[in-house]
């Protein structure tokens, strides 16, 4: 080949080589090229479409926006698992396919269809070097964290998922309830056994007294609020209640939602204790009172644990505006109960239920006043259990873009590992970083060129 033509061929490759970087800087293919430090997932369980409507008309009104409503990507996610007798999912098998990016049985947690456990998010980011931390107002060993940080196929093993947190995934900072499966039967722990307002509540544990082992490791161990604000970390325990931090039954029936620590104050402190960690953190955040009150048919405290949830959001999006490499997201694992929200009573077009119905559906809610304004809605019901309709998944932060469209829910676990940059083994992707973006093309010509 001629001097000229392999000058030619050089020339071309210095030019493709020097523009790359203004190609990234613009965001190529529409995709921001820098990575997250950190992630916040926060999960409302049992929230569709429709509870997010109700908590907005009850916190802000028709006209207004919920904080997790103004966050700036959002997309519709299917929930359906892969069970031999439903596709419509429970919280294990939704969980799971976010967190192992595989869709599974229900009630199975952290594994697939043939019991095979797999690398989980959490697990992932935790063997990156990162603090990782599990947050809700359910028990800490339920469905919806379980799936990040265990591998059982039963969600009921809540004792073996305990000791799994402890020795296997090590999470940094667990905090919610059920404190009834770290300690033995017969061993009351901080909050007494078969309370009045509960008598069915009592330790259960069958893995001795992980509360204990957990002191063993280095945890620090906090039963109440002003111990949680106190404690310094890096490793915190908290157990607020036997089982849920809430009495989750019909209104009118001594439902009560008003956890001892909020769950906004519990994000706080979580984010507090393992944004310290330099290489970043993953969190993942849940407010179960959406799918009890749900399976319940009580509108009202359901709306009132959304307007928690949405206060944690707030807490979570401080974080990444402050911080500038935290991805923020917020959606539910199902929809709960076939929820819709009406107006008032049209004579034209009577409820067709005409109250109270056979089992666990009620009549109408309400009316509920819809804030600042002078209007007030209603909300109804189909049904007590879960349905299979797709949910709303609001973003912020790094490859938040990439959550806009329809999509399955495995599409998230996607979506987590690229933002993050791991590879399969919780380790960084090979090659990954501006460095490699820019090297590429230049490795791509090079290849190509006529004297090699």
């Amino acid at each position: 080949m001629s001097w000229q033509a392999r000058s030619l061929y050089l020339l071309l490759a210095v030019a493709i080589v020097v523009s790359a970087p203004w190609a990234i800087v613009r965001g190529a293919a529409g995709r921001s090229p820098v990575r997250a430090r950190s992630v916040i997932f926060l999960m409302g369980d049992g929230m569709g479409t429709a509870q997010r409507d109700a908590i907005q008309l009850a916190t802000v009104g028709p006209y207004g926006r919920l904080t997790m409503d103004q966050l700036p990507y959002t997309g519709m996610m299917s929930t359906n698992s892969v069970d031999p007798k439903t596709f419509v999912t429970d919280s294990a098998a939704a969980a799971t396919a976010w967190a192992i990016g595989r869709k599974t049985r229900n009630g199975a947690v952290g594994v697939d269809t043939g019991g095979k456990a797999w690398p989980t998010i959490l697990e992932e980011a935790k063997r990156a070097g990162k603090s990782v931390g599990l947050v809700t107002t359910s028990q800490v060993t339920d469905a919806s964290p379980a799936a990040f940080a265990a591998h059982v196929e039963d969600r009921d093993e809540q004792s073996e998922i305990a000791r799994q947190y402890l020795e296997a995934s090590k999470v940094d900072v667990i905090l919610g309830g059920g404190e009834d499966y770290w300690y033995p039967q017969g061993n009351p722990g901080a909050f007494p056994d078969h309370p009045k307002d509960d008598p069915e509540e009592g330790s259960k544990g069958n893995r001795g007294d992980l509360v204990r082992e957990a002191k063993r490791l280095g945890y620090t161990y906090v039963t109440n609020r002003q111990e949680l604000m106190a404690a310094r970390g890096p490793k915190v325990l908290g157990l607020f209640a036997n089982e849920e931090m809430f009495q989750q039954r019909p209104e009118g029936e001594g439902a009560v939602y008003s956890p001892v620590v909020s769950l906004p104050e519990m994000t706080q402190k979580a984010i507090e204790i393992l944004s310290r960690n330099p290489r970043g953190f993953f969190l993942f955040v849940e407010q179960e009172a959406i799918d009890e009150m749900g399976h319940n048919n009580n509108s009202e405290l359901l709306m009132k644990a959304g307007q928690e949830l949405d206060k944690s959001v707030g807490v979570a999006l401080d974080y990444a505006k402050e911080s500038g490499d935290t991805l923020v997201l917020i959606t539910g694992d199902h929809e709960c109960c076939g929820l819709t929200v009406e107006g008032p009573d049209d004579p034209d077009y009577p409820d067709e239920d005409g109250g109270e119905i056979k089992g666990n559906i009620s009549g109408e809610d309400g009316p509920f006043r819809a804030a600042r304004s002078r209007y007030s809605f209603k909300t109804d019901w189909t049904t007590a259990g879960h349905t299979p309709v797709d949910v709303p998944v609001s973003a912020y932060g790094p490859y938040a873009d990439q959550l806009v469209g329809n999509y399955e829910n495995t599409h998230l676990h996607e979506v987590l590992q690229q933002a993050l940059g791991l590879g399969p083994n919780g380790t960084p992707e090979a090659g990954g970083g501006w460095r490699y973006r820019i090297g590429s093309p230049w490795r791509d010509i090079a290849s190509h060129l006529p004297w090699r």
